[in-house]
């Protein structure tokens, strides 16, 4: 390790002096790993104390581990149904993991890796919100947060890092045992803290002060995202952004979300189950777990009973009658295992318009099947719909799966007008066996890959101006094909030279819209707050000026040179 020269952490240099002529002076820091070499000074100076530029990771190399057994120990055994669901899950992928594994061993080059120290704390999990989501999942949801946290701490497993799982509150806080030479009242170090939104507030109780210091190592499983109007609470609060979520001032790429919904946030995904299909029959697969989900929609569903063998697998309460049609065989709730077992027999996984943006549907593609979806028009947004009413984002959802209709498409999702029975009738004719199909994104290798560029790369703990992915002429990228918006290169375009547009007028402001140029008034504006960068805010009265990028095929979280 070099002692790194960087003016915003002037004393470095003479920090790791001071602590090679006196790291055995205090047990204290033998504690928090100092052993001398210089890599162990850099360590603790950049975690512990903050003297140094952020370093993640300690003294050891990651590996590539093509075994879960690890995994199986972390999470051990229990009898929620949360956690349960969680286990079985890497159980039955592990296959798929370990294959994914091997190839990538192979085909990896010699770079080496740190090993992390992470924790994976789902809060929604935790106390008495705990019991009431595992009362949820006995009946059939929501399992989209169950199936992430399952595939990320597989992803992690496999990628070589040092994982602790905890759902509960008491978390280990305290002060480092020798004669006070170091900082005391610190949780115990874990260099990435993988949680949802409950489980920060949480954190926050727990860690008090502390909580500042490790902010930036935080990392949000956030299935529907949070864009940076949201996020800055005083900018939330003065311009009308402020709901139950957000407002945390976090680095908007440290929500981690379900799907790519916006480039804000950073899009962890997924892993789209993947067997082969088997031999398919003629029937048809209702998405519908719960009996208010199928209210409502009967016409639809005999339209398209009329063609196929229709099956839901509703659950369904003791002792109370059933509103499905009678053309419906009910399978009641299944085991994940059987569900996908009777997907495999599916051509046809029909939509309701709930749940909104859930693995269910990708898996079912990847299994061979056509998903048929509504429209919805007008799309659905936090201004018409209860559902998304206070979440942290302005989307216009204009079907149950956006993700499926936008990056998938036609032949394997179709997305109709439910109300129209001849739209309806004419899909369902059209449909013919499709093979299946996984976008790289949502495979085994697609996710570590993802993942382990993260990891390398998203520092926000650092005090310089970090890019990743590495830059690139905008105007030069963004004449290539498929390009995103990458909202680490907006510094780039946030000065006046950038906007040398003909601007009568230029300013600074808080404003989650800039940097832009307001064609009423040729007014040009700048952003003054960079956790306001924003890929996902629009306004018919400004052009906003935007950083793009291309992506790897079937992955647009990275770009080409981004691995």
């Amino acid at each position: 390790c070099e002692v790194p020269m960087d003016r915003a952490y002037p004393v470095c240099a003479e920090k790791v002096e001071f602590l090679r002529a006196r790291w055995q002076s205090d047990p204290c820091y033998a504690f928090y790993g100092v052993d001398g070499t210089t890599c162990s000074i850099l360590t603790y100076l950049s975690q512990i104390e903050d003297f140094c530029p952020f370093r993640f990771g300690g003294n050891h190399s990651a590996e590539i581990r093509t075994t879960l057994s690890l995994l199986y120990e972390v999470i051990g055994s229990s009898n929620g149904p949360a956690v349960n669901f969680i286990r079985s899950r890497v159980e039955r992928m592990s296959e798929r993991w370990i294959e994914a594994a091997r190839r990538m061993r192979q085909s990896s080059n010699n770079t080496v890796s740190t090993q992390m120290r992470v924790l994976l704390y789902p809060g929604a999990l935790a106390g008495s919100l705990g019991q009431r989501f595992e009362a949820l999942v006995d009946r059939g949801g929501p399992l989209g947060e169950l199936v992430q946290w399952a595939d990320l701490s597989a992803c992690l497993t496999i990628l070589g890092h040092n994982l602790t799982f905890s759902t509960s509150q008491q978390l280990l806080i305290g002060a480092a045992p020798g004669r006070g030479s170091c900082p005391i009242q610190r949780p115990l170090t874990f260099d990435l803290i993988y949680t949802d939104y409950h489980g920060l507030a949480h954190l926050h109780g727990a860690m008090g002060l502390a909580f500042l210091h490790y902010q930036c190592r935080f990392r949000i499983l956030d299935s529907f995202g949070t864009e940076p109007a949201f996020n800055l609470g005083s900018y939330a609060r003065s311009h009308g952004y402020k709901t139950l979520w957000g407002s945390w001032g976090l680095q908007p790429l440290q929500y981690m979300t379900l799907f790519p919904h916006t480039p804000d946030n950073s899009f962890l995904g997924f892993f789209g189950v993947f067997v082969h299909p088997g031999p398919k029959s003629s029937i048809i697969i209702i998405m519908c777990v719960c009996v208010f989900i199928c209210q409502g929609k009967s016409e639809y569903v005999e339209v398209i009973s009329e063609e196929m063998e229709t099956h839901a697998t509703v659950y369904q309460p003791p002792g109370l009658a059933s509103h499905l049609p009678s053309s419906i065989r009910n399978h009641g709730l299944l085991t994940q295992e059987l569900f996908l077992r009777l997907l495999r027999r599916a051509k046809v996984f029909v939509g309701l318009g709930f749940p909104y943006e859930g693995p269910a549907p990708i898996e079912a593609i990847a299994l061979g099947c056509v998903f048929l979806q509504p429209r919805f028009h007008p799309p659905h947004s936090s201004d018409n719909n209860e559902f998304y009413k206070g979440k942290p984002t302005t989307r216009q959802i204009s079907s149950q799966h956006p993700y499926a209709e936008k990056f998938i498409g036609k032949p394997h999702v179709w997305t109709v007008d439910v109300t129209n029975k001849t739209d309806v009738r004419e899909a369902a004719r059209a449909i013919l066996r499709t093979e299946p199909f996984t976008p790289r994104e949502f495979t085994c290798e697609g996710m570590l890959e993802r993942v382990r560029g993260y990891i390398a790369h998203q520092n926000f703990c650092t005090k310089s101006v970090h890019t990743w992915p590495p830059e690139s002429s905008c105007v030069s990228v963004c004449r290539r094909s498929s390009l995103v918006c990458e909202p680490s290169l907006f510094h780039h375009l946030n000065s006046p030279a950038a906007l040398s547009i003909g601007c009568s007028s230029m300013g600074k402001e808080v404003n989650h819209l800039f940097p832009s140029y307001s064609p009423w008034g040729r007014h040009c504006g700048l952003q003054q707050e960079p956790l306001l960068f924003s890929c996902a805010g629009s306004d018919p009265s400004h052009r906003r000026l935007c950083p793009c990028r291309a992506h790897l095929p079937g992955q647009v979280a990275l770009c080409p040179d981004c691995l």
